[in-house]
């Protein structure tokens, strides 16, 4: 008998972990969406940066970035990524390992066409993760964009979301004397039912 009760219970793990997102909404200061995001270069080094989680689909965790700077090449080559979801108020996180694909144009160009102005316009003028001589040149960046895009800037074409869709989805809960609570759920393919585990902590 599962003992999968509380903020554990639930037969769909993208549930729970909206439900988790939902709580910590309520309790972070600070980006309760951002997530440590884990790639691999070509050489098989790893990387890991933060990045904000813009929506929980029915199947897989999305998020936006430059395609061509080091974490969007990085996808793009490997097909593959990793990242944790961690909560200090609420004493959780939640780790996924998944397969990448790229959202389609409309879902991309809805979530562009969302952002402030300035945002929209930073996307077009930042050649992320390139080398940059001063901010005064990515502020002359910004003018020229601004001069030439105006104020409804198209989705530039080298921006869009990446879609992680796990086959490993782990749940862990601070437990007392360092007993945490950890329910890993896995499948070996999309198409496949969960295998739900509990872990020693």
């Amino acid at each position: 008998m599962s003992d999968r009760t509380g903020k554990f219970a639930g037969d769909d793990p993208f549930i729970i972990a909206r439900n988790w997102l939902e709580e910590a909404e309520k309790s972070e200061p600070n980006d309760p969406n951002a997530i440590a995001l884990s790639t691999v270069d070509q050489a098989g080094m790893p990387n890991a940066r933060m990045v904000l989680l813009k929506e929980i689909e029915a199947d897989a965790f999305v998020f936006y970035t430059n395609f061509e700077s080091a974490k969007g090449q990085e996808l793009a080559q490997s097909g593959k990524a990793a990242f944790v979801m961690h909560w200090k108020s609420l004493r959780r996180q939640v780790r996924v390992r998944g397969l990448i694909s790229t959202v389609g144009d409309k879902q991309a160009d809805d979530y562009y066409n969302s952002r402030s102005l300035k945002s929209r316009l930073g996307a077009w003028a930042s050649q992320q993760s390139q080398s940059l001589s001063s901010r005064m040149t990515l502020m002359a960046e910004v003018a020229k964009v601004t001069a030439r895009e105006g104020s409804q800037p198209k989705r530039p074409p080298f921006w869009g979301g990446f879609r992680i869709t796990p086959i490993e989805i782990e749940f862990w809960a601070d437990g007392a004397f360092r007993l945490h609570d950890r329910f890993r759920w896995c499948r070996n393919s999309a198409d496949e039912p969960w295998k739900i585990d509990r872990l020693s902590p």
